[in-house]
């Protein structure tokens, strides 16, 4: 297959958003079975379209077959303006989701957020709810759970896991179990031991949860 990802420019909120696109055009034209749009960590502590977890969950969703996009929020690499901590990141996934939706239209959505975009990912999923897009799947891995306010509406439909590092250094696993066991929509909640925040060492066994949950 040709898996090579290449740069893309997209228009956002505040100035041009730098991205990374995957078309998945495989070599005996078997055509895509989705679009996947992955969300980075957070930006005030290094986090970019490019930290192993997101590339992780990239290479996932391509060997799933999916289109993959992810991109630099605000203030990150080429992507213009500054960090907004909140609803301006979000802003920026929507204008990333739109434009990967316009490209292709018909191919149901699944969302990935790490860590901050986690809260990013969850926070857009309720947004394109609201605008009448039914996503396919939310994965929402160590995610950051205490940014959800109650505009962060969820998405209500589709499915949703969470996969949680039970020695987690950067987010209280706790909060994550007390948060899932509050949430009132069907939901799958993966622990994974022996892990903590940034998957070191455990990268391949994200993955083993990961593609099986895309493969349905």
């Amino acid at each position: 297959m040709l898996m090579r990802e290449t740069p893309v420019v997209i228009a956002g909120p505040v100035g041009q958003i730098e991205a990374l696109l995957l078309e998945n055009k495989s070599l005996d034209n078997e055509q895509p079975r989705g679009i996947a749009l992955i969300c980075h960590p957070n930006p005030v502590q290094g986090g970019t379209m490019l930290n192993k977890v997101v590339s992780t969950l990239q290479r996932t969703a391509r060997d799933a077959g999916l289109i993959t996009l992810r991109f630099n929020y605000r203030g990150v690499g080429a992507s213009e303006g500054s960090h907004d901590m909140g609803t301006g990141e979000v802003d920026d996934a929507q204008a990333a989701a739109k434009w990967l939706r316009e490209k292709h239209p018909d191919l149901p959505m699944t969302l990935f957020g790490f860590s901050f975009g986690g809260f990013v990912a969850a926070s857009l999923g309720g947004r394109l709810e609201a605008q009448g897009v039914q996503l396919k799947h939310l994965f929402m891995v160590a995610p950051a759970v205490m940014r959800l306010g109650e505009q962060d509406q969820l998405p209500q439909h589709g499915e949703l896991t969470v996969i949680q590092p039970e020695t987690d250094e950067v987010i209280d696993p706790q909060l994550v179990y007390d948060w899932s066991e509050k949430l009132q929509r069907p939901h799958e909640l993966l622990k994974v031991a022996e892990c903590g925040h940034f998957f070191h060492g455990k990268l391949t066994d994200l993955k083993d949860l990961i593609l099986p949950r895309l493969s349905n």
